[in-house]
């Protein structure tokens, strides 16, 4: 690139930075960094200048093509004859009031025409004229005044004066001069000619051998590349589902909108609690559930918030209303599809979670958004106890690079015993909580028909991928920054 635009601007005087582009056959942006290389080894010099350019306003444009207002109401007038009165003229003329208006004024003016009392009549109007001749000029290219005869830059005073005709605007253009030394480096470069490349053809005529081969920076940097990749958050999740098949689990899928029933009733939460109301929960008003579930669950769920049916339980205490549980939401959490999944599988045993988006109307911060996605799984078994599930966390929190783990007793509506699951991360020097868990109780599980026990445990995903990527504001995940994206590395 150096050599074509060192030969090329050592055979001219002077020339800008467009013309060498066009006559070397490189891009513009190549031309500018073999500019810059050169400059940097007084090879060449560069001059800035500005000139004003004149364009086309909207207005211009629909004159060049169509012609000026007074021009074409002079041929509406040979057209229709002599005398012809303001009004019918105005019908006639395709153009708006104001344009009517221009062109009876300009022509008035530049002696085109004579109005009297009302009537329009022609005086001797030129087959052309300098405006007209310009705007022709203009409507295939830029031009600037310097390249003006007096008569255009009479023509671009006149013009300018009415609105939307032209534009004019200051270009700045980069003049290139070659220095002495480059010149003597031309010809050094013509005497001593180099090839880039090895062809196959050099290769087996043997005729490298008669060329010298250009000398190559080894440790010149190479071109950044930003190859398509997945987004950070997706690949995170792909590698949260190998670990969970790797420890035996299967993975489930349920849909976003939920009836109330299995996104509250099923999970034991009373129908008057906060979480269920609108400044929790995204409803859908115009919809309700025809069909929320099984009879017989549905009846058994009644019974145990009235008043713990079977389970020992004391209940709610309140009389339940199937209206409530009918109401159709965006999911809250991704245990509506879980509880659903154990109301379809009586007593199983085995091992299943979940990735799914779930919704919160809450105010949007930096460690909270209303779309999230949520990790949540479940092992069921005659004898699987706390014990089994902490095991499990801690070897999912390992296989992700979280080693410092422990948990910490809490309360959750719908588990007992619960427990908070916490790692250490080593950037934020502290403890952060991650997933909730517990044992399914007795109000959950037997309206469901199951009786074994049931670990449950679930978080958001979002906060694992703060913590691998060291992101300490959540909004920063989805907000498409291409430099963030394309930093951030495919495997840790």
């Amino acid at each position: 690139m150096e050599r074509k635009f060192l030969e090329f601007i050592s055979r001219a005087s002077t020339s800008s930075l467009e013309d060498v582009a066009s006559k070397t056959g490189m891009g513009l942006d190549q031309t500018r960094r073999a500019l810059e290389w050169l400059k940097t080894k007084k090879l060449v010099a560069t001059k800035l200048s500005s000139h004003t350019q004149i364009f086309l306003g909207p207005e211009g444009k629909r004159a060049a093509s169509r012609g000026l207002p007074e021009r074409r109401l002079v041929g509406l007038i040979q057209k229709k004859g002599e005398d012809l009165r303001m009004s019918e003229l105005n019908r006639s003329l395709d153009s708006t009031k104001d344009e009517f208006s221009a062109a009876i004024g300009y022509a008035r003016k530049k002696g085109w025409i004579i109005t009297e009392k009302g009537s329009v009549k022609l005086k001797h109007p030129p087959k052309g004229s300098g405006e007209e001749r310009l705007l022709k000029s203009l409507s295939s290219d830029s031009r600037s005044p310097l390249e003006m005869t007096e008569g255009e830059r009479k023509a671009v005073s006149d013009l300018v004066e009415r609105p939307g005709y032209l534009i004019q605007k200051s270009v700045k253009t980069i003049e290139v001069r070659a220095t002495q030394a480059g010149k003597r480096a031309v010809k050094s470069i013509k005497s001593t000619r180099e090839i880039d490349s090895l062809t196959p053809e050099l290769l087996a005529t043997r005729g490298w051998k008669k060329h010298k081969l250009r000398a190559l920076d080894v440790e010149a940097p190479p071109p950044t590349l930003s190859p398509g990749k997945k987004h950070p958050v997706q690949r995170f999740i792909d590698e949260v589902r190998e670990i969970f098949v790797s420890l035996g689990f299967e993975e489930i899928e349920g849909p976003i909108i939920q009836p109330s029933f299995w996104n509250f009733d099923a999970l034991f939460t009373p129908q008057d609690h906060p979480a269920r109301d609108i400044q929790d929960t995204f409803y859908l008003p115009s919809l309700l559930a025809k069909d929320v579930g099984h009879t017989g669950i549905v009846k058994a769920v009644a019974g145990v918030h009235q008043d713990g049916g079977s389970t020992g339980s004391t209940g709610w205490g309140y009389k339940w209303r199937i209206e409530n549980a009918r109401h159709v939401v965006l999911r809250t959490h991704t245990t509506s599809v879980t509880v659903k999944y154990l109301a379809d599988h009586r007593d199983p045993e085995g091992r299943v979670f979940s990735v799914g988006r779930v919704f919160r109307n809450e105010k949007v911060t930096f460690k909270n958004l209303v779309e999230f996605y949520q990790i949540e799984g479940i092992v069921s078994g005659k004898t699987v106890n706390l014990r089994d599930m902490m095991g499990l966390l801690t070897t999912f929190y390992h296989k992700l690079g979280l080693k410092k783990v422990k948990f910490w007793p809490s309360y959750f509506p719908y588990t007992e015993p619960s427990l908070q699951s916490m790692v250490f991360n080593e950037d934020l020097g502290k403890w952060v909580e991650l997933c909730g868990m517990g044992i399914f109780r007795p109000e959950v599980t037997q309206p469901l028909g199951v009786t074994n026990p049931v670990l449950a445990w679930g978080g958001g995903l979002e906060r694992l991928v703060m913590l691998r990527h060291g992101v300490h504001d959540v909004r920063e995940l989805y907000e498409n920054d291409l430099r963030w994206l394309r930093r951030v590395a495919l495997y840790q």
